[in-house]
């Protein structure tokens, strides 16, 4: 695939979200995994929905826990952190091909433990009005593949 880009969820919780980001992959040609436990079956009729008929086609893996899959991936491969409690943003950092790019789950992200322990680099999305808590988590995983893409070449 052209850029080789992976999106990571991490115990998502609404179908809808990762339907969306499912054929956002798709259309991408990037890899979704998933992390377990989450909070629908991957047979949902929402996921589905969101993903209309594009779902069978998606190269999903899903994966029984995060360190799981930490093994199952090479230790050199770039990884990047999103969550909306970062300093970085976004722009600030340099995307490369075969990126995993990790998203926390819809209402809890990532614990302040793991952002200590795990997520480096780590970047925010920017947001310039403080009513609002977080961008819904399928337009984030958007913005940040499609920043890749910029950044990498079409």
């Amino acid at each position: 695939m052209p850029h080789n880009l992976h999106i990571v969820l991490v115990e998502p919780k609404i179908p809808v979200n990762t339907g969306s980001i499912g054929r956002l992959c798709l259309a991408t040609g990037s890899t979704l995994h998933l992390i377990e436990p989450l909070g629908f079956e991957i047979n949902d009729t929402q996921l589905k929905r969101a993903g209309l008929d594009y779902w069978k086609h998606v190269r999903v893996v899903t994966h029984k826990s995060l360190e799981k899959f930490f093994d199952s991936i090479p230790k050199e491969s770039p990884k990047v952190f999103f969550s909306t409690k970062a300093e970085a943003i976004i722009y600030e950092h340099r995307f490369k091909e075969g990126s995993y790019l990790f998203f926390g789950s819809e209402t809890e992200g990532f614990s302040e433990e793991f952002r200590k322990t795990h997520a480096r680099p780590i970047y925010r999305i920017p947001q310039y009005d403080d009513r609002v808590r977080s961008l819904n988590l399928a337009n984030s995983a958007s913005i940040v593949v499609y920043e890749a893409i910029r950044q990498l070449g079409p």
